[in-house]
């Protein structure tokens, strides 16, 4: 899903191609993207785009006469920027939206159609999309300490809570623990204050870095390749890779449709997190340690196993 980092990207890049320009035509290919039924669709045709902004991991765009298009992208839809009246993509095209300079493609990779778009009207209305979450690019120390502290939750789980820090999803949550050298399932309850304080640094530092980095790598270029996984992260994605820092391969622990990444070395002194579905197959037979590991996978392999 696209966080932070890629959202403002994006706005980067849409702003001088679209801004100030009239959108001329909104073209819906699938029935499921739609979400509002009043002010009509149609409304927002023929309307200047004034501005574009971030709102959570949602993209605004804002037109003329108090009208907003609000944007969710999920986990698989992506905009893609061509060339004027160019035609949806049959099986994963979503909508196409027409000003003068080109076409604004939204595509979903995913036969689960998850996206969404709503058409409002006024300031009032856009509220109900603001989770309430605070902007960790804009809080001062004391706001991200008592926002953290707020409610007993683990790290991860705090960092990607909407309604706590706005626009911190699974793959920038994993790198800015990694950078904090904290784990993902240490309780915000348990944290001294100088752990706060590194969190909230490295919580600046990983997303201003990727956003610039983003933003360097796309140069010029709209932004076709928005993944979560990116050339260069520490562990988000690199589950058994080795860590960039100490060299100790990446765990991960799953639960539900997400995981965590993170380095036991770096980040919880060299202690396995117990994965909940191994844990219960495995029992007492679930390595503690990097070292338990390791001569686990020794065993096996004296064995003739993987």
């Amino acid at each position: 899903m696209p966080e932070l980092p890629d959202i403002v990207v994006y706005i980067r890049k849409l702003e001088p191609r679209i801004g100030g320009q009239k959108l001329e035509k909104i073209r819906l290919a699938s029935p499921f993207l739609l979400r509002s039924v009043s002010p009509s669709i149609r409304e927002g045709e023929g309307k200047t785009l004034l501005g574009l902004r971030r709102l959570g991991k949602r993209i605004v765009f804002e037109l003329e006469d108090e009208l907003f298009l609000v944007f969710h992208l999920m986990i698989a839809a992506r905009f893609h920027w061509k060339k004027p009246a160019t035609k949806i993509p049959a099986r994963i095209g979503l909508a196409a939206f027409d000003f003068r300079s080109g076409a604004l493609l939204l595509t979903e990779a995913s036969s689960r159609k998850r996206a969404s778009l709503h058409l409002v009207r006024g300031e009032e209305a856009l509220g109900q999309f603001e989770r309430g979450g605070l902007e960790p690019l804009e809080a001062d120390a004391e706001a991200f300490r008592s926002t953290l502290l707020g409610e007993n939750h683990t790290l991860k789980r705090a960092l990607t809570d909407p309604r706590l820090f706005s626009g911190i999803g699974n793959a920038y949550s994993d790198e800015i623990l990694h950078r904090a050298r904290l784990s993902p399932l240490l309780l915000t309850s348990r944290l001294d204050e100088g752990e706060i304080a590194r969190l909230r640094d490295a919580t600046r530092d990983v997303l201003l870095e990727w956003t610039e980095r983003l933003d360097r790598q796309a140069g010029d270029r709209f932004p076709e390749k928005v993944t979560a996984f990116r050339e260069g992260m520490a562990v988000h994605g690199r589950f058994r890779q080795p860590c960039p820092d100490c060299g100790s391969p990446i765990q991960r622990i799953v639960y539900a449709q997400n995981e965590s990444n993170y380095c036991a070395r770096c980040q919880t002194g060299g202690k396995l997190l117990s994965d909940r579905l191994l844990a219960r197959l495995l029992k007492q037979d679930w390595p503690r340690t990097l070292e338990e590991m390791e001569e686990r996978r020794a065993q096996i392999a004296r064995r003739g196993g993987v």
